[in-house]
């Protein structure tokens, strides 16, 4: 096997399988939630979904942190690995208070806000549920910082065994504080089960064998505030590319409820099923970020390869899931138990949405050699620019029912390959030309 693949393979399935805890934890803990009736369901559904949100949020610093250590530690500079976690925790000392202070203050009307105006007998269980998640956004926060400063050391393994703790311990907990406390009870079990698993991650932090040794080594230190800003401009390009892909994504919800009540469950199921393989791409995208990171903080430029490898792991990956889901559809959607319309709304789409996953895989990956290398911007910028040719595809081709949403998906898509291949191929021409990275190319 190729090195870079070989590498790019061991830095992602960790990744994979972490991503997979959360899926799995989440879902039976809405299987707890349930028998608590449909009011509770709907409360701690939208309350739980404000986590993307505030996850895009925590990748500010999460991933800013990642990259800049896995250069540092390319480089072997024991300094940029001390500044770039001091820069990190700067950061998220800034964000997390206001960010916990302002949503607890704020949980209700946040709560109307995400249940659509008034919420009925669900707002008092949501604005429940947020005055302990959002107090418990800080424990969120510092657990995500972790995980960015292992995998920027290298390390993806441990961040994977802390998301097998932490969801472990809530499936274990759900049932009892649920059973004891309601919602409060759901949201309790999640904020106290992540507090240990974070005592964990710090525990990792102190043992790791890189961040040891930059902490003993002397040498000119950084102030807080520069290493903030160098945190802030890594990772705010990776932290806007999130937030527009879940607008995007919130906005395509809007123009398949055009098509009615059946085809908005279908969608929903159909869209959860693939998450199993998106996940699977947003994985290699990490590694592919790490070992980019690594090899260019080492003063070796390897973009071309690592590009072509990741693309070799995601798109193997993106054509499984393809076939999977083609070949499977009917079954998937009778184990969610649809009715028979959903059914037949899901099987098309999950049979029209292959290449749509293809092109997908490639995009999603191939980004993280961007982010790797500082050209998170530039992803940024092709991000918003497929997003606003999809929203208008989808709107136009709705016509043609989720057949139609899938074809505007996949061209959306080809676009943002199409241009994320012009740029690569004229980065990587110029480098090896002598041109500085991204810079006359953007």
């Amino acid at each position: 096997m190729n090195a870079h693949r070989k590498q790019l393979v061991s830095l992602a399935h960790p990744v994979y399988f972490s991503l997979l805890a959360s899926v799995a934890a989440g879902i039976i803990n809405t299987v707890w939630v349930s028998r608590l009736g449909g009011p509770a369901v709907a409360a701690v559904a939208v309350a739980t979904n404000t986590e993307n949100v505030l996850l895009g949020i925590a990748l500010v610093f999460a991933s800013g942190t990642t990259v800049l250590v896995a250069h540092a530690r390319g480089a072997r500079d024991p300094g940029a690995v001390r500044a770039a976690v001091r820069g990190g925790w700067a950061l998220c000392a800034v964000v997390t208070p206001l960010v916990a202070a302002g949503g607890f203050l704020l949980r209700e009307p946040l709560a109307r806000f995400v249940l659509g105006g008034h919420g009925g007998p669900a707002l008092p269980l949501a604005v429940a549920y947020f005055a302990i998640s959002m107090p418990g956004t800080a424990v969120f926060f510092a657990q995500n910082l972790v995980d960015g400063i292992l995998k920027g050391a290298g390390d993806t393994r441990t961040p994977m065994r802390l998301a097998l703790l932490a969801n472990g311990l809530i499936l274990v907990c759900d049932p009892f504080l649920i059973h004891l406390h309601g919602v409060r009870g759901a949201a309790a079990s999640t904020v106290l089960c992540r507090c240990l698993a974070l005592v964990a991650g710090l525990v990792a932090l102190r043992r790791n064998a890189l961040l040891r040794a930059a902490a003993r080594k002397s040498g000119p230190v950084v102030s807080a505030g520069t290493a903030l800003r160098r945190t802030l401009a890594a990772g705010l390009p990776m932290s806007a590319d999130f937030t527009v892909r879940q607008a995007g994504a919130l906005g395509l919800v809007a123009v398949v409820a055009r098509l009615g009540v059946t085809a908005v469950a279908a969608y929903a199921i159909a869209y959860k099923v693939m998450y199993v393989a998106t996940m699977a791409f947003y994985a290699v995208r990490q590694a592919a970020s790490i070992h980019t990171a690594h090899t260019r903080g080492g003063g070796r430029d390897e973009r071309r390869e690592i590009g072509r490898q990741t693309l070799v792991v995601s798109g193997s990956a993106g054509l499984a899931a393809a076939v999977l889901l083609c070949a499977a559809a009917p079954w998937i959607m009778a184990a969610f138990g649809a009715g028979p319309a959903v059914a037949h709304e899901g099987v098309s789409f999950l049979r029209c949405v292959g290449p749509y996953l293809l092109l997908m895989a490639g995009f999603i990956a191939l980004g993280g050699v961007f982010e790797g290398s500082g050209g998170a911007p530039v992803l940024l910028r092709v991000t918003l620019l497929g997003t606003a040719v999809q929203l208008p595809l989808a709107y136009a081709l709705s016509g043609l029912g989720l057949p139609g949403v899938c074809l505007a998906l996949a061209l959306a898509m080809g676009v943002q390959c199409a241009v994320l291949g012009t740029v690569s191929r004229r980065s990587w021409r110029q480098d090896e030309a002598g041109a500085p990275a991204f810079v006359r190319v953007v």
